[in-house]
């Protein structure tokens, strides 16, 4: 992420941490107001300098820290989780991957996609459409609330079909 924020912004994360702090910002949602008003990040770089600015715990914690944590006790699911981030990552380069502690965050310009082990044996993969009907494997997105309008439940690598491909990019074209 600190490399993406270079390459798109020309600055590093400790000019940008020291911006943010030279302009006594200090509440999360007013630094990322900020920065995408004034410096036109996107929500996910201003998300990622703020949580390193104010070091909050989530934001202070290295991403691969994160994804270990989210799989400690469901290794068996770490491999689903690996598949779907090779098949997303080639939607485009502007997909940010941001890890938080219970999942994994999936943005273009708005958030379309996120990951969760929500059990030892299953991972949610939440979806974000306009409009699309529900089926018995689209279902309601259950356990994220509006975070997500629809959700698939996957225990198993073969689940990562190419239908499941097809929603991903789907939500993720609607994010553009």
């Amino acid at each position: 992420m600190e490399k993406g924020l270079l390459e798109k912004t020309g600055k590093s994360l400790e000019e940008w941490i020291k911006i943010v702090k030279k302009n006594k910002i200090e509440k999360h949602s007013e630094i990322i107001k900020f920065l995408k008003a004034e410096h036109g990040f996107t929500h996910g770089f201003a998300n990622f300098v703020s949580l390193k600015a104010r070091e909050a715990d989530a934001g202070s914690q290295d991403s691969d820290d994160l994804i270990a944590n989210q799989y400690k006790g469901k290794e068996d699911l770490k491999p689903i989780y690996d598949l779907l981030i090779s098949k997303i990552s080639k939607f485009g380069n502007d997909v940010e991957i941001t890890p938080k502690k219970a999942n994994v965050s999936l943005r273009r310009k708005k958030q379309f996609a996120l990951i969760q082990p929500s059990t030892k044996s299953r991972i949610d993969v939440g979806l974000k459409f306009k409009e699309k009907e529900f089926s018995e494997r689209l279902e309601s997105s259950g356990p994220f609330g509006s975070m997500c309008t629809h959700r698939v439940q996957i225990t198993d690598k073969k689940q990562v079909d190419n239908e499941l491909i097809k929603w991903l990019k789907e939500a993720y074209e609607n994010a553009g």
